[in-house]
């Protein structure tokens, strides 16, 4: 184990420029750990928070051996623990190089991929392509596929996304490249490792799936590609819907507007809001390209798009300089106060990133559902961190159920290897359901903070039978007669809600 090198906070309050027009409040910006290559470097993935309360995440590279990537452990308060380093067994069968995060299955353990190795020949850049693993909570690893078994690769290749655990229990993501087409996959593999390609990627049904999928309330799975059906406007982008079969649907195609005011290149995958509607950014467009360094086609958007495919641009970044942010490439997760939050990579007014000391090292942002956007936090507001936040694809923010949000950085920090960090906004504490959407009857986790004592679990109003597995973890059951609602436990501290309804399906 390692302890942290020295807890940072810094508070910070922030009179936002023209266009804005919002005062935020005190801020807490806490860095809870920094890499130092040897305990891995570069982490680019958002954290998960797992059933025991700790937190659990990739780094790209690092090690103690080769910069082929870690699993790693971090408790709240900044102790790291490395459950694994990848690249460990001959040929790197094990897989190298883990660019997206963990998702904690039903099962307890953890699944994740990796963007190379896995020794199934040479068809990707001179190396392996990638693969899929389950790693337990103490740092078993186990291989449950290799990409690119096939000559020329048709199940895919290179996937540089999380996984989506569906109401069917299996798993879901999308490879880079390979496929039918080579433009990349949709697929399904079971817990035991039995991977099934239920799309193959061509134009112009929009190519190379950048965003992490998510599972919509109606079952269907919907995500962001990098090129759309949109003939005219190649590589601006589009929103997609796929069925668990594997029938797609091109909800949008960015670039659809005069000057790409609608946006272009979204990288992020979606979340879907309690209204109903996903929401998401795109890395460029929006139209305001007069402020430095949007340059020509402005510095990105954040927009809503329903699942019928209206879509609506909630927010065009630097109206007046970029204050406020630049170009957003990331998730955005809503938080218990109703308002989505999200990272840009630059801007924020900070002058010592980038080497240019105009455009700001990044900020952490929200927006709520009607679009006002109010400047969280500038990176580098605390002292030089040179490029300290440069996130990729399926980075992001998390809300734990302490009520504050923590992510990562890419380098920065002590060692300019990465950083971890926690946020405090001043929400409270809150509960979380796992799995979010169900039948009566079946089992669900309950996420928390202090539980010990709960003395009644409710699913919107009904009572339902429980057992306190540690402070941390409630087990239950959907009880019989509950509708679609939120989840309230009573504990000897207060009564903790949920942080979405639990969707209940027929």
């Amino acid at each position: 184990m390692t302890k942290i090198c020295g807890l940072k906070k810094v508070s910070v309050a922030f009179l936002l420029c023209a266009g804005t027009a919002i005062t935020t409040p005190a801020q807490t910006f806490t860095t809870l750990y920094s890499f130092n290559g040897t305990d891995g470097e570069y982490p680019q993935a958002a954290l998960v928070q797992g059933t025991d309360g700790n937190f659990y995440g990739t780094t790209e590279g690092g090690g103690p051996k080769a910069p082929y990537g870690t699993v790693f452990k971090i408790t709240p308060d900044g102790t790291l623990t490395t459950l694994y380093n990848f690249c460990s067994q001959s040929g790197c069968a094990d897989g190298e190089y883990p660019y997206a995060g963990l998702i904690q299955g039903t099962d307890g353990n953890f699944y994740g991929t990796t963007f190379e190795g896995g020794a199934n020949g040479t068809q990707c850049d001179g190396d392996a392509c990638g693969t899929v693993f389950k790693i337990t909570p103490e740092g078993t690893l186990t291989t449950l596929y290799r990409f690119c078994s096939q000559f020329n690769c048709p199940d895919g290749a290179q996937p540089q996304v999380g996984l989506v655990q569906g109401i069917d229990g299996n798993f879901y993501g999308t490879t880079s490249q390979g496929g039918a087409y080579f433009g990349g996959t949709v697929f399904r593999i079971t817990p035991s490792g039995t991977l099934t390609t239920i799309r193959s990627f061509k134009p112009p049904w929009g190519e190379g799936p950048m965003g992490a999928l998510v599972q919509g309330t109606d079952g269907n799975f919907y995500g962001t590609a990098s090129d759309s059906s949109n003939p005219y406007k190649v590589g601006a982008g589009a929103v997609l819907k796929v069925t668990p079969n594997g029938a797609l649907t091109t909800l949008y195609s960015f670039c659809s507007q005069s000057n790409c005011t609608d946006g272009e290149y979204p990288q992020a995958g979606l979340v879907q809001g309690t209204d109903g509607s996903f929401y998401g950014t795109t890395l460029i467009g929006g139209g305001n390209d007069s402020s430095y360094p949007c340059k020509k086609g402005g510095c990105g958007t954040v927009f809503k798009i329903t699942s019928s495919g209206t879509l609506t641009t909630l927010y065009s970044f630097c109206p007046d300089g970029c204050e406020n942010g630049a170009f957003s490439q990331l998730p955005l997760v809503q938080g218990t106060d109703g308002s989505f939050y999200g990272i840009t990579e630059e801007g924020g007014g900070v002058s010592s990133c980038w080497g240019d000391g105009l455009s700001g090292c990044g900020t952490i942002f929200k927006i709520t559902p009607s679009g006002t956007l109010t400047r969280v936090y500038s990176f580098c507001s605390e002292g030089a961190c040179t490029y300290t936040n440069y996130p990729s694809a399926d980075a992001g923010l998390m809300q734990a159920t302490d009520g504050n949000f923590y992510g990562t950085t890419r380098n920065g920090g002590a060692y300019n290897d990465g950083t971890i960090f926690s946020l405090s906004v001043g929400l409270a504490p809150f509960v979380e359901t796992q799995p979010a959407i169900g039948k009566v009857g079946r089992p669900v986790k309950i996420l928390g903070t202090n539980l010990t004592g709960t003395t009644s679990v409710t699913f919107n109003g009904m009572d339902a039978t429980f057992t306190v597995v540690s402070s941390s973890l409630i087990a239950t059951t959907v009880p019989a007669g509950t509708t679609t609602g939120y989840v309230t436990v009573a504990t000897p501290g207060g009564a903790l809600t949920s942080n979405a309804p639990f969707n209940v399906i027929p």
